[in-house]
């Protein structure tokens, strides 16, 4: 009963006196955590040998077959967020956090012993479907929230929070990275305990940000506020009525096509730098790539959602996509050309703008829409999200696998995929035109 009590929406209502900055941190903490699904590729050369140990043996799991733990993550991650954003903004964001955190954990450590027993049905089981419905939950609780807590800055406040998204392979790669070495022995790799202090690890985490947080009373906003536009902040579109608007799809098919065009290079990118480059490029290189890549989603995540209050979301969102496909259509060329420094400073920036359409999508949302139901409504909007997860990794991994096959060579194999991209944003950007504000009524 004491836990119910506790996990209440009533019993999260802040006090009038309450500094609405303490709420930021707790956000944070819990995309931090469940950002670590961006660091699953360290995990990948390991379970490929969890039998052979120093080698993949014959009755190993194949890369392949591995590769669909992070697309059913990604996958349930949508649908969680778009079937749990109305429940969410009916029992507020503790239980929703707390829900998260059990399942994310809890995820983790079915995985655990998927791996220890090996048996990748309880590793797709625990790591991506159970875990990945944490990730969705998790991830809209804290969002909506915090536009709830910033009507004034509603582009930086889900910067906060989303940034820790994209900065969670940052803590988890070294960190899983660690946690292997340590446990692993000459009959073991070490993933199955690493899942396991993982999975504990991040639920104490997530679960001590629950207990952090807080919403605004009802009708609250800050000192001198004036709504710039036709909503008030508690007034807004039904989610259902949200679902029916063309702007509801239009957007859909702007943050889809922005995703795909990114989340299949971060899957790839330390396999795609060394394939253009050759041996110019080392595996510990690559590796450098790939951080600094997650160094770039994350900032791009915090600096364009706050760069969206002063410049528009529409604007943003024009950048974004106009911009991204002019640079995917440039990179084949600058791989060609052996720029190495060129070709990681446009990777730099399409990554940048890859976490800043996440950050800055509820946002725009929020200025569409109203802020009374969007964390319902950006929940389904995630859905986006879902398809983009199956969608980008598939274009990169099986075109590229195409190209080698018919005899395109390795610095080659990813041209198509890069003008595909490009097309992509081209359509995302049509669509964004077409995105015009809800009539009241």
């Amino acid at each position: 009963m004491a836990l119910a009590s506790w996990l209440s929406r009533e019993n999260t209502i802040a006090p009038a006196t309450y500094n609405r900055w303490r709420v930021p941190p707790a956000a944070l903490a819990v995309h931090l955590c469940i950002g670590q699904v961006y660091a699953f590729s360290v995990f990948n050369l390991p379970l490929s040998q969890v039998i052979g140990i120093d080698h993949s043996a014959s009755n190993d799991w194949s890369l392949t077959d591995i590769g669909w733990i992070f697309s059913l993550a990604a996958v349930f991650l949508g649908i969680a967020a778009a079937f749990g954003g109305r429940w969410l903004e009916t029992v507020g964001p503790r239980k929703a956090m707390a829900v998260s955190a059990v399942c994310f954990g809890g995820g983790l450590v079915i995985a655990s012993i998927g791996v220890s027993l090996h048996q990748l049905w309880l590793v797709y089981l625990g790591y991506g479907v159970i875990s990945g419905i944490g990730l969705g939950i998790g991830y809209i609780s804290p969002v909506s929230t915090l536009i709830k807590w910033f009507p004034d800055r509603p582009g930086l406040a889900t910067g906060l929070a989303i940034m820790g998204f994209g900065g969670g392979a940052m803590l988890g790669a070294p960190l899983s990275v660690a946690l292997m070495d340590y446990f692993a022995t000459p009959e073991s790799v070490g993933v199955a305990p690493t899942f396991l202090v993982m999975g504990v690890l991040y639920f104490l985490l997530m679960i001590y940000a629950a207990y952090l947080v807080k919403v605004p009373p009802i009708d609250w906003h800050p000192k001198n506020f004036v709504a710039k536009k036709s909503f008030s902040p508690s007034k807004g579109v039904d989610m259902h009525d949200a679902m029916f608007t063309p702007q509801f799809w239009l957007l859909w098919i702007v943050l889809c096509f922005s995703v795909t065009a990114g989340v299949g290079v971060l899957g790839q990118a330390s396999l795609m730098i060394q394939e253009i480059f050759g041996s110019t490029v080392t595996v510990a290189a690559a590796a450098g790539f790939v951080g600094l890549l997650s160094l770039f989603n994350m900032a791009g995540r915090f600096l364009w959602a706050s760069a969206s209050d002063y410049l528009g979301r529409k604007v943003t969102f024009t950048i974004f996509l106009f911009l991204g496909a002019v640079l995917y259509a440039l990179v084949p060329g600058i791989g060609l050309s052996g720029n190495l420094f060129l070709f990681i400073a446009a990777y730099a920036l399409i990554i940048s703008m890859y976490g800043g359409s996440f950050a800055t999508i509820p946002a725009y949302l929020r200025d569409v829409f109203g802020v009374k139901h969007v964390g319902a409504i950006h929940g389904r909007l995630l859905t986006a999200w879902s398809v983009a997860g199956v969608l980008g990794p598939v274009l990169i991994n099986y075109l590229r696998e195409y190209q080698l096959c018919i005899g395109v060579p390795p610095v080659e194999a990813y041209s198509l995929t890069f003008y595909i991209m490009a097309g992509l944003l081209v359509i995302g950007f049509i669509a964004l035109i077409f995105v015009k504000p809800v009539q009241q009524e």
